[in-house]
Formats: structure tokens, C-alpha cells, sequence
């Protein structure tokens, strides 16, 4: 089979677009991306020419650029160029020049795709490119992800010349004498690639001789596998994850049983901008006590009972903790201490804000920790009216951080502490008050 036979081949097997899509070839100037202006030529397919000036090589720069116009002319294509301050935007991007090189492209052939220039983006990537990434990903520890290295498709980003070695386009170029340009940096250690390219790779080769042929047969065995991954970590989501309003609830007990404990963790915990190195952290909470959480940018993962709550850490709506009998609870701004105390005549009565002592006849547990919300209300001490929890704020002249950072113990859909503020008349100590409920909140 000739290389536009496989190319053909290629492109159909992996359904990566039809004959009457009009593409967009990333054209550098080099010999992938001639040859694959000519597959598409041979092939009949409709197309323009993408090139990227990205200005770091002085007068060859310029020479890519204007050979790529030739090209062009040759193949009655029109020619797109872009001139990019490449350094500038890795500046102040705090990038590698590498990297804004490649968001550079990127974002350009994207917006041109936006424009109805072209409905996919073509890129000349090989197979030794893609083992090359592959190689590079391994030693980087980008885990099952990184090993399938560069996708035939992606979103509107095509390559047809994966399954191709470098070796078999330049015969195709010296059999069809096609002209292209050397870039010089290709020669330089500087980039992590090249090093592969130049050293690496060719030492590997010495020792294995197959290893171009092996490696090339493990990509397609890695896509499966991480297909089959991604299956499974599918299933263990569902089995679970439960989701409530906003919040994600996940059973401790099923969670602990759960093989391989890490990796289901961290697929878990990465959707809420949770790292790696955290899943330790996480797993951590199933033996800790009840409160006890960790934070990313985005999310809380706080323990309550036998259960781990994701949720929102910049909402009103934080998880909500139950409290099934006396102890220490911790929690976001603090924490608590629950005890029962015999009432006695020398017993004092409590004058800090952040001790409530209440009728511990009156109060039934589970009781529930959480953020007030609007609507709730209760019946401030010393008042036998109800009152909304809004409007005590308000009253007690609280900053809105403040009245955001309030947390209430209810019991049985009554709020029995506005904690650190005043406790509901209906549970305050009477004459006939035999038991003490004591909840004392010290802050973090």
C-alpha cells in the first residue's frame, strides 16, 4: 500500500472528516507539512494554507514565510500568515516560548475556523512525533492520559499523518521531489523535544532495534486502555456519587472498600480542582473525625459522619454537618464542644457569646450545623416573638462578611444558636431545667 493509500485509509478508519469539508493544512514549511499539501492535493480534498510567523529565527523566519506563499501558488491555494511577538506573549504570560508558541497557533487557527475560513485544522504530526510526546509524557508522570500522546482528532484538530512514519514521508517527498525548508532549531538541544529527537531516541534504538515499530503498536493498545479507564472510572462514579442541589455527597464506608482507593479518588476529587498531591489529604478525612476538610480553589471536601460533602467554597450554601451526639465538631470558621452539665445552684450563668447553655430536656439529638439562609428565623432570647435571622443581623450592626460567615444549630427544623450570638428563648435554662446542654465555639 502506497502512502496515499494509508492516508486515505487512515482518514476513513478514524473518521476524521468527509471528502467535502473544506480544510485548513498548518503549514511550517518543513517536510511533513509539503508532504501533507500534496496527500491532500493527490486526494482532491479542498483546502487553504495556515502558516505561523512566530518571528524567533530572524531572516529563516522570513524565509519559511516566503516559501509557504510559493507553495501556495503551486497548489492554487490561498495562503493565510500570521506575524506573532512570540516572546512578548511568553513574557507576559510568564510561558515557555514553546508553550505561547503553541497557544499562539492554536487560538489563531481556532478563530479562523470561527470565521467559516475552514471546518477542521490539519496538522502534519507523524507517528515519530507521536512517540516522541509519548516518551516525553512517561518521564513526565502525566499517568494512562499522557501515554495515549497525540489523538488523531480532536475537536475540530485533525492529523492524518499519525500512522506514518518520518522515514516514509521523506521518501515520499524524494519520490515526488518535493521542495521544503530545514528549520536549524531542529538541531538544538535547547528544546526538550529535540533532545529526545537527537539523543535519546537514537541510543534506544541501538538497543532495541524494534523500539520505533513497538512503541508506534503501544499507542494504539494505550488509546484502548484509557478508553476502558475511563469506563471504569464512569462506573465508580456512579456507584458513589450523589448529588444534591449543589453539593456531592460520597459514602465513607462504600468509599473505603473501593480498589484502587488513589486513583478513584483523585478521578473524583480532579473535577473540583483537587491535585494530586491532595488525594492523600483526602483520603485522610475517611478516618478523621467529622468537619475536618480540605480546600481547593473552587471546592471544600469536609467530613460529616460517614459521609465526605463536596461543595461550593464561596457560597452561602456550605455542606451541612450532623451532629448524633456530644464531642468536638469542627467546622470551616471553628469548632465545637458539646457536653451535658448537671444544674446545680452554684452553676453560673454563661455571659460569653460563644457558650450556649440550653434546656437539655428540651433538645433531642441529631442536631444540624449550618450556614443561616433566608427564611430562617427564630425566637431571640429574652423575646417570645419570632424573629428572621436577617433582620437580627442587621440589628446587631453585623459587616457583610459577617452576616455571611453565620452559622446556626437546628434541631427538628428549629433554630436552637445562632452561634456566637444569642440562643432561642424556647431552649433557655428555667426553674425547672434538671440537665444543661453546654455548646461552647471557639474560633480557629
Amino acid at each position: 500500500m502506497n502512502l496515499l493509500k494509508e492516508f486515505q485509509h487512515y482518514i476513513k478508519k478514524e473518521n476524521l472528516f468527509q471528502q467535502k469539508d473544506k480544510l485548513l493544512l498548518a503549514v511550517s514549511g518543513g517536510v511533513d507539512s509539503a508532504v501533507l499539501c500534496e496527500l491532500c492535493k493527490q486526494a482532491g480534498y479542498d483546502f487553504v494554507i495556515a502558516h505561523c510567523n512566530f518571528q524567533l529565527r530572524g531572516e529563516e523566519s522570513e524565509r519559511d514565510e516566503k516559501f509557504v506563499n510559493v507553495l501556495g501558488k503551486k497548489y492554487a491555494a490561498e495562503v493565510l500568515v500570521k506575524k506573532f511577538d512570540t516572546e512578548r506573549y511568553a513574557a507576559e504570560n510568564k510561558l515557555s516560548i514553546q508553550v505561547a508558541a503553541r497557544e499562539l497557533r492554536y487560538q489563531w487557527f481556532q478563530e479562523l475556523v470561527d470565521s467559516s475560513v475552514a471546518s477542521h485544522v490539519v496538522t502534519a504530526h507523524h507517528a515519530n512525533d507521536n512517540i516522541e510526546t509519548m516518551l516525553m509524557n512517561f518521564f513526565k508522570g502525566t499517568g494512562i492520559n499522557g501515554l495515549k500522546a497525540i489523538l488523531p482528532k480532536q475537536g475540530n484538530i485533525i492529523r492524518p499523518l499519525l500512522f506514518a512514519k518520518k522515514e516514509e514521508l521523506l521518501i515520499f517527498a524524494r519520490d515526488y521531489k518535493l521542495e521544503f525548508v530545514e528549520d536549524s532549531s531542529n538541531a538544538s538541544d535547547k528544546y526538550t523535544r529535540n533532545y529526545f529527537r537527537n539523543h535519546l531516541f537514537p541510543d534506544l534504538q541501538k538497543i532495541f532495534p524494534q523500539v520505533e515499530e513497538n512503541l508506534a503498536g503501544n499507542l494504539q493498545r494505550f488509546r484502548e486502555i484509557e478508553e476502558l479507564y475511563k469506563q471504569s472510572i464512569l462506573l465508580h462514579k456512579k456507584r458513589l456519587v450523589e448529588q444534591k442541589r449543589n453539593e456531592f455527597h460520597i459514602p465513607v464506608l462504600k468509599l473505603q472498600k473501593t480498589t484502587p482507593l488513589s486513583t478513584v479518588v483523585y478521578e473524583i476529587i480532579k473535577d473540583f480542582g483537587f491535585t494530586a498531591h491532595q488525594t492523600d489529604e483526602c483520603i485522610a478525612l475517611l478516618q478523621s473525625e467529622t468537619g475536618k476538610y480540605i480546600l481547593s480553589p473552587t471546592h471544600r471536601i469536609i467530613k460529616n459522619r460517614n459521609w465526605l460533602i463536596i461543595s461550593p467554597n464561596e457560597t452561602a450554601e456550605a455542606a451541612n454537618i450532623l451532629i448524633e451526639e456530644e464531642g468536638k465538631i469542627v467546622f470551616v470558621p471553628g469548632e465545637l464542644e458539646i457536653k451535658s452539665l448537671p444544674q446545680t445552684t452554684n452553676l453560673k450563668p454563661q455571659t460569653s457569646n460563644n457558650i450556649a447553655q440550653l434546656d437539655a430536656g428540651q433538645i433531642k439529638f441529631p442536631l444540624l450545623l449550618r450556614k443561616w439562609k433566608t427564611g430562617d428565623y427564630f425566637y431571640p432570647l429574652g423575646m417570645d416573638k419570632k424573629k428572621k435571622i436577617s433582620r437580627f443581623l442587621i440589628d446587631q450592626k453585623l459587616s457583610l462578611p459577617q452576616k455571611e460567615n453565620t452559622w446556626v444549630i437546628e434541631m427538628n427544623k428549629k433554630i436552637i444558636w445562632v452561634i456566637g450570638l444569642r440562643i432561642d428563648n424556647r431552649f433557655r435554662i428555667t426553674g425547672s431545667t434538671k440537665n444543661i446542654l453546654q455548646i461552647s465555639f471557639l474560633h480557629k
